[in-house]
């Protein structure tokens, strides 16, 4: 049975996802600016969502994860990034998923983050290959297509052992960060281990998409990469801070001031009115990133800065005529 990831463009473009900036705030920005031709949630806990299944049956506006699992038509095709080492739990946030119409579900297999590692989650994966294959089977149990996104080893590279194991599971494809568990991203990303990658999927003959993930700075050189190293997708992170147009083709020299900012003000519309509401200092990453590169950017992002809601931001920049 076809999925949405059989009639995608080769190479194909995706949105990663980000803790606290792919809210469904910023994605509708994106959606709205030049969408991807994936995209992905932040990663939410299926234990969490386990734990409050009764507010997730009501579809409760109250409980931030199904806050964070929402989306817009426009997003389409738009993937739940899961995280859990739990099979019984991932079973029923896949379900979940599916009921709520996502297209697809992507299991975290590569944050870093010693929290989520503590859970034997994110990078911890990778030294439980046996439990990532039962994680992969139990989200696959909702019917949905099921993608991993993961790195290329955890103290060191070890492509030749974890990407087999992956490849087993079969999963539709696999997103790989192309730096280590324990390089987390203080060195360039190692593209030519994507090429390595090719090839162990070659030599095992298996047919999983692999897409590319690290330092890819706009479609252009997403396009390279893909070429070069034989990608069938690249997924941009970074690159669409202060640039929601990147997936449009855009370069962030390329927009005018004034859209930048009126882009940022509907954001942050957009993020005030998420419920349950988030602190309005996580937006404010975006304002660093979207106020920058002109004469008087610091001075000005220091008074955005101070602002507390978007009412306040949306009038300081009025106020400085920019708009």
């Amino acid at each position: 049975m076809q999925s949405f990831w059989d009639r995608l463009p080769r190479p194909f473009f995706a949105m990663a996802p980000l803790a606290d900036v792919t809210d469904p705030a910023f994605r509708r920005l994106v959606a709205a600016c030049g969408k991807p031709d994936i995209t992905w949630t932040e990663f939410v806990s299926a234990d969490g969502l386990y734990h409050t299944r009764e507010s997730a049956r009501m579809l409760d506006a109250k409980n931030p994860l199904m806050r964070d699992l929402l989306y817009s038509e426009g997003e389409r095709p738009i993937v739940a990034q899961l995280f859990s080492s739990k099979p019984d739990f991932m079973a029923y946030a896949s379900e979940l998923a599916a009921k709520l119409g996502f297209d697809g579900v992507d299991i975290n297999m590569g944050c870093p983050d010693r929290a989520i590692e503590k859970q034997g989650c994110g990078s911890a994966m990778i030294r439980t290959p046996a439990l990532a294959k039962a994680i992969v089977a139990a989200a696959k149990s909702s019917g949905l297509p099921v993608s991993v996104k993961t790195r290329v080893g955890y103290g060191k590279e070890d492509l030749d052992e974890w990407l087999p194991a992956l490849l087993e599971a079969e999963p539709a494809a696999i997103t790989l960060h192309l730096r280590t568990r324990k390089e987390m991203s203080k060195v360039p990303a190692r593209w030519e281990l994507m090429e390595k990658a090719v090839g162990i999927r070659a030599a095992l003959g298996s047919q999983v998409l692999l897409i590319g993930n690290g330092d890819v700075k706009d479609l252009e050189d997403g396009r390279e990469k893909a070429a070069r190293y034989g990608a069938d997708g690249i997924m941009l992170g970074r690159a669409v801070f202060g640039n929601p147009w990147v997936f449009s083709g855009r370069k962030p020299e390329d927009t005018p001031l004034a859209e930048k900012l009126a882009a940022l003000v509907a954001l942050a519309r957009s993020y005030d009115a998420l419920a349950p509401k988030k602190p309005f200092h996580i937006l404010k990453k975006h304002i660093k990133a979207f106020v920058t590169g002109f004469d008087g950017a610091a001075e000005f992002r220091a008074k955005l800065m101070e602002t507390e809601s978007a009412d306040e931001l949306a009038e300081a920049i009025r106020a400085a005529g920019l708009v």
